[in-house]
């Protein structure tokens, strides 16, 4: 799993023009290729007029799923390059759909692939994306007594707390990179006089 992607900020549409042709980027994150088909068709369906809708996604986060369609353009000209710009932009579960309405003028082979490819960069740089960065799920385990301060102290340390229980003792879930396990478990060690539990466990991607 890689330690980082990049995806969509949010669901939005950027238009360009090229030699009277208009193309309208939409994009939006997808968690599964069941959605980025119900997006592509949401698409297809509200454009139902245009010229040509033609769509990429890659979803997973080493890029294990990723699909393009040129939607009537000639082969290689609509989605290769719209899916090429989205990998060369580390940009993952997400889908792309380009709505081209013909202006009249041909833009030959060339001129589409830079169409296409560009409406989804300038698209992508519009809308605005984010960085999602892999993590380590942590449980700290803690008496009452040490609780409220070793929560502030993560807090105020930046430490990303998911969730706290109460019970006998109280819980934090935390999540924290793998690189910083080790110094973590010693600063927690410090922190508690050793009296705290540390339990890691899977791993799953946050905000970075």
């Amino acid at each position: 799993m890689p330690d980082e992607y990049r995806t969509v900020a949010g669901a939005g549409v950027h238009e360009t023009e090229v030699n009277r042709s208009r193309f309208l980027c939409a994009l939006a994150p997808a968690a599964t290729e069941q959605e980025a088909q119900d997006f592509i068709a949401a698409v297809r369906k509200e454009h139902a007029d245009a010229s040509h809708n033609c769509w990429a996604y890659v979803i997973g986060a080493d890029a294990s799923v990723q699909k393009a369609s040129d939607d009537g353009e000639p082969g290689g000209t609509a989605g290769v390059p719209m899916l090429q710009m989205l990998l060369r932009r580390d940009m993952r579960y997400v889908v792309a759909v380009v709505t081209r309405y013909f202006g009249g003028v041909k833009l030959g082979a060339g001129g589409l692939i830079r169409a296409y490819g560009g409406a989804v960069g300038e698209a992508l740089d519009t809308l605005g994306t984010r960085t999602r960065r892999r993590y380590r799920l942590a449980t700290v385990t803690v008496d009452h007594q040490r609780a409220g301060k070793l929560e502030n102290d993560l807090r105020t340390g930046g430490r990303d707390v998911r969730d706290v229980r109460y019970g006998e003792a109280v819980t934090l879930e935390i999540a924290l990179p793998d690189a910083d396990v080790p110094a973590f478990r010693s600063w927690l060690a410090d922190a508690t006089a050793g009296t705290a539990g540390f339990e890691a466990g899977g791993e799953a991607y946050g905000d970075a």
